[in-house]
């Protein structure tokens, strides 16, 4: 048996090998194993060997032994003896055995198996190939068990080279090439993302870290495999990129990645100009890295370098590529990649036909040149590189570094790189405590006893202090503070992980602002607390939490202080405490007070402050709170800040997209990255610092969330934006139940110009004015009037209603059935729609026209047109023949008592003429959808109820918009919006040709975009008249704003007057006398029909056809 060395000869040389006479010892039971393992009768015979020559050779402390004892050579012979199918076997039942112990005893041994003179590797995958079942078996066996064996750092750095290496070089052997791509998918699904431990998930990230390092490289290998004549390897190689392709970590991607795949399996002008056309419709949003570069680049570079790729997918292209470059914020990455796409942009920018395209492609390499410029500009990378592990490594291996020949040189060149390499990932991933791992038990073989780790702690003291310098020291956080919550956790939702093992750490009187994009799972999050199936956070019996959210839908015939009492948690708290706590918050006692209003009858603001109040009486050490101020107007929010910032004892976790109210209260944000939530110290501003992409929190710009709003229409009469049409007069209000009125003799006009912001606090009365307005709500007295065209889309306060009970449907499901029957059935819901008794007796009453024919009933209208000043309907009589059917002017049937008849008709016509042109299929509402903001993904295949409040408040508003309105009317349109997508949504509203209207606390929304305010208090509204808008609030305040923004004036204003419509009679749009036309007018209306129709051609998808009309100019 093997002799040890002693410490002294180990100290002589780099690589210790044995005395010469243990030297012929080992080596005569070596030759002997390998005898017996070649010569056995069985495959367990062999295997038993082969497991005892494995540990001769461990014993020996060495791994050059494989080459000294000849075991290696030894092993390939065998393995390519084409005439000895046994030999092949035993080959592989040795490399089985090797790769199964040695590297788990040595860890050098993976140098040796893996990256020296070409590893042995090779010679299992040729073996998959073999005739004989057993040695395939063998074979794999071999290769599952070296897979086994290996540490993430060791499965890229010793694993993933060579794979990549054999795939390079055909050798004719398609199973080798099955196994090899096998191989690849194995070591992607091993960094897929999960919920296993914390420190299994910690590797993972770094396994994915520095796999997407490697992509650049594997990508094409395996897209060649794609391609392979056998179907066995092109069915493989499809697998194994599926699997590549998961340790992309980018939600803008994501879902792109099923399309690209498939432009990659079977290319093709129309799969690339599809893929492109996907990409170009996305909005990139996080950080671009190497994996998504990988990924994109060869698309990217196929589609600007094919000649035939047409100019509109040239735009497209070089837009990607901007978007691109613009979240690529590592410059080594950017000088990686984008000297590939540069050429193909310049070329672009030299010899694009259409100005436009060179334009963007001008824009593109600017944003390139940038990026690739930031080095010269002293740009310095920071982070570890091989060299310097190497440099590192060399200076504390100097008094051991001694070469007697020079293949001990070459090895210990080969070691030290593979070691720096896996160092590198580790300080790069700033997992610290495993770089200790990576250094000390390969360095075993090469100094004496106990010092391989000193030399290891040696460099991880390094590398830490590097780390420090980086990142600063770590800071004992929270000297003397309680910590409350301490929490490792996994979250999903509908079979998507939104969080991994991410920690929660909650300390008494912080309050953290909970922030990130709609859909990472802010409110998910939240709930799993309130409902306490948050693994890892305290019990309510050991520390009182509660949800804070403005949802009190139940029992709303109950008075404020009677709904508190009767819950049951509330109830041991008693009548004065919890009178006490209501008062606190504004709910004044007494019989008159705020405390015996019914909950129905309170607006959003009033029921938030109510589930405070509740949280008081509770006694609530934690608070989550869930968009506090959606409903709250500007002193509420004030009161709530002091609130909050007053009670030391309560911590709170907010989640809010008001930057304003963030700045004020927060001492701590938790920031959604990567599915783990991150802390940072201080408010909103100072995580802006930290963080500066997260600028949008202050800012209103639509670069991170595009969408545009369909353009409203004609309205035929109405030739000036500021004629009025719609208006309301001297109307009041009030709700059953409450003995004061919500609106009181209010009187207002609104034009196509309009943009009208209704300022007033909680309960003053501003959604009632809006409910008015829109017909959700019949005023008690005064009147109403509309143009009878006039299409309005409505978002009520809480949005969510519009979809409440559609949460089984898809998005796309829900615009289908709201638009099935050509109307809009939400219009039909509304109370000026719906036939009371008094209508139905109205309906059921005989009318008499005075045309001779005597009394009848009317069953319904059937055709209007214009006439003389006004519009006359078609009357269809009952029990009569349509040829009995009657023309009756708009005005008689009033007369009659017949307005929600002819309400209904007007809203069929209205709604008739801006559906006329859009089909209700899927593609094209998913087209909506996407003009929204909404992925089509999402819109097609999730059910509403699965989405975040962001996602919902987007269908509602696609909903709206999907008839073209002329008038937009938003009830809190910035609840529930992240501010990526409000920012879209206040310039969507700045070009939007129609007219606007808005409740809204947000001053810095309104600001930006109403220069026409009304006020309600008390329920009396007062015209605040006109003032300039803030476009400085836009991120894009350069540029011009639309034409109707820019000549918004007040819709009360006097400008109006000339237009017949300022007068105090019934709002009438006037039809002209007809006139006969000569010849030559005739021709001339043709031509004018004729070139408005081309027009029309030429306008964006959806826009309604010009009506041609006797009253043209």
């Amino acid at each position: 048996m093997p002799l040890l060395e002693t410490a002294s000869m180990q100290s002589e040389r780099i690589v210790p090998v044995a005395s010469k006479a243990a030297d012929g010892a080992v080596g005569d039971d070596v030759a002997h194993l390998l005898k017996t393992v070649f010569e056995a009768q069985t495959s367990q015979q062999a295997l038993d060997a082969s497991y005892g020559l494995t540990n001769l050779l461990i014993g020996t402390g060495s791994v050059r032994c494989l080459h000294t004892f000849n075991v290696i050579p030894e092993i390939k012979k065998a393995a390519t003896d084409k005439k000895n199918g046994a030999k092949r076997e035993s080959s592989m039942l040795i490399l089985g055995a090797l790769f199964e112990q040695y590297p788990l005893k040595n860890p050098l041994s993976e140098v040796v198996f893996l990256l020296e003179n070409g590893g042995l590797l090779y010679l299992a995958l040729d073996l998959l190939a073999d005739k004989g079942a057993v040695v395939r078996e063998a074979a794999q066996y071999a290769i599952d068990a070296l897979f086994a064996c290996l540490k993430e750092e060791s499965l890229v750095h010793a694993l993933v080279e060579p794979l990549s290496q054999y795939l390079s070089k055909p050798t004719g052997k398609w199973q080798g090439t099955v196994g090899a791509y096998k191989l690849l998918e194995k070591v992607a699904k091993r960094a897929e993302i999960g919920t296993e431990s914390k420190e299994k998930e910690e590797l993972k990230d770094l396994l994915r870290l520095t796999l997407g390092q490697k992509l650049k490289d594997l990508i094409p290998i395996v897209e060649g495999g794609m391609h392979d004549l056998k179907a066995e390897v092109a069915k493989q190689a499809v697998k194994t990129m599926t699997a590549l392709s998961t340790v992309l970590d980018n939600d803008d991607v994501a879902p792109r990645i099923p399309l690209l795949l498939k432009t990659m399996e079977k290319p093709s002008t129309e799969t690339l100009q599809k893929a492109i056309h996907a990409l170009s419709q996305t909005t990139f949003v996080a950080i671009v890295t190497s994996p998504v570069l990988a990924l994109l680049t060869p698309l990217l570079e196929r589609s600007l370098n094919t000649p035939t790729t047409t100019q509109e997918v040239l735009r497209q292209t070089v837009v990607v590529v901007e978007n691109l470059t613009r979240l690529v914020h590592d410059p080594v990455e950017a000088r990686t990649f984008l000297p590939k796409l540069k050429p193909g942009v310049q070329r672009v920018k030299d010899g694009a036909s259409l100005p436009e395209v060179r334009e963007l492609a001008t824009r593109a390499m600017n944003v390139i040149n940038k990026a690739m410029g930031d080095d010269e500009a002293g740009t310095t990378d920071s982070r570890a590189t091989t060299e310097q592990v190497e440099a590192v490594l060399e200076e504390h291996m100097k008094p051991y570094i001694k070469f007697n020949h020079t293949d001990e040189k070459h090895f210990w060149e080969t070691s030290r790189n593979y070691i720096a390499n896996m160092v590198r990932d580790d300080a790069n991933s700033r997992l610290l405590e495993r770089i200790q791992l990576c250094v000390g038990p390969y360095l075993q073989s090469f100094v004496p006893d106990g010092k391989h780790d000193e030399i290891a702690a040696a460099v991880k003291a390094h590398f830490v202090e590097e780390d420090e310098r980086r990142f600063g020291v770590p800071v004992k956080e929270d000297d003397g503070e309680i910590e409350i919550v301490n929490a490792n956790f996994s979250l999903g939702y509908g079979g998507r992980l939104l969080l991994s093992h991410a920690n929660l750490r909650l300390l008494k009187g912080h309050r953290y602002g909970l922030c990130g994009r709609n859909g990472v799972g802010k409110s998910t999050l939240m709930c799993s607390i309130a409902n306490g199936k948050l693994e890892g956070f305290p019990p309510q019996d050991v520390l009182k939490t509660c949800f804070v959210e403005h949802n009190q839908g139940e029992d709303a015939e109950l008075s404020v202080l009677e709904f508190v009492t009767k819950d049951p948690e509330m109830a041991a708290a008693g009548e004065e405490k919890i009178s006490a706590a209501l008062n606190e918050v504004g709910f004044t006692p007494g019989p008159e007070g705020r405390q015996q209003q019914p909950v129905g009858s309170l607006s959003g603001g009033w029921k938030m402050k109510l589930a405070l109040a509740r949280a008081m009486v509770m006694g609530a050490d934690v608070l989550l709170l869930d968009e506090p101020t959606n409903h709250l107007d500007v002193h509420n929010v004030k009161w709530l800040q002091e609130y909050l910032k007053k009670h030391t004892e309560v911590t709170s976790l907010i989640v809010s997209h008001d930057s304003g109210f963030l700045d004020e209260v927060c001492t701590d944000i938790y920031h959604y990255e990567q599915k783990k939530l991150v802390h940072y110290k201080g408010n909103l501003a100072d995580f802006v610092k930290v963080k500066p992409e997260a600028k949008s929190y202050y800012t209103l710009s639509s670069a991170n969330a595009h969408f545009k709003f369909p353009p409203p229409g004609i309205l035929s009469g109405v030739k000036s934006a500021t004629r009025i049409i719609l208006r309301m007069t001297n109307c009041s209000y009030t709700y059953p139940g409450s003995s004061k009125p919500s609106l009181v003799d209010a009187s207002c006009a609104l034009t196509l110009s309009s943009r009208v912001a209704i300022i007033g606090g909680n309960g003053a009365g501003k959604s009632t004015l809006m409910k008015l307005l829109t017909g959700e709500t019949i005023p008690q007295t005064g009147k109403v009037e509309k143009h009878p065209n006039l299409r309005i889309g409505y978002i009520k306060q809480h949005a969510l209603e519009h979809v409440e009970m559609h949460m089984e449907k898809t998005p796309n499901q829900y615009l289908q059935w709201r638009y099935a029957n050509g109307d809009d059935r939400e219009v039909l819901m509304k109370q000026t729609r719906i036939l009371t008794e008094e209508d139905k007796i109205q309906m059921a009453k005989p009318v008499d026209i005075g045309d001779g024919k005597g009394p009848r009933n009317i069953e319904a209208l059937m055709g209007r047109q214009k006439y003389k000043k006004t519009f006359q309907y078609e009357v269809k009589w009952k029990n009569m023949l349509p040829k009995h059917n009657t023309q009756i002017s708009r005005e008689t049937l009033l007369e009659l008592g017949f307005q929600k008849l002819v309400q209904e008709f007007d809203d069929h016509e209205a709604s008739r003429e801006g559906l006329g042109y859009r089909v209700l299929e899927p593609k094209v509402i998913s087209k909506h959808f996407e003009d929204i903001g909404l992925d089509p993904e999402i819109a097609n295949h999730n059910e509403i109820g699965g989405l975040s409040g962001g996602q919902k408040v987007k269908v509602v508003l696609a909903g709206a918009m999907w008839n073209n309105p002329h008038l937009l009317v938003l009830d809190e349109p910035t609840n529930f919006l992240d501010r990526d997508f409000l920012g879209g949504l206040a310039v969507a509203i700045r070009e939007f040709k129609g007219g606007v209207v808005m409740i809204s606390h947000n001053d810095e929304f309104v600001g930006a975009l109403c220069p026409e305010r009304w006020y309600v208090e008390n329920g009396r509204m007062t015209h605040a008249g006109t003032t300039a808008v803030a476009l400085d609030r836009f991120e894009d305040q350069s540029r011009n704003p639309s034409t109707v923004a820019s000549s918004v004036v007040s819709s009360a204003a006097p400008s109006a007057v000339n237009s017949g419509a300022e007068d105090g009679g019934e709002l009438k749009f006037k039809a002209k006398k007809k006139k006969k036309m000569t010849r030559a007018q005739l021709k001339e209306r043709e031509v004018r029909r004729r070139l408005r129709h081309i027009e029309w051609l030429n306008s964006p998808a959806g826009t309604p056809h010009p009506p041609d009309t006797d009253d043209e100019q």
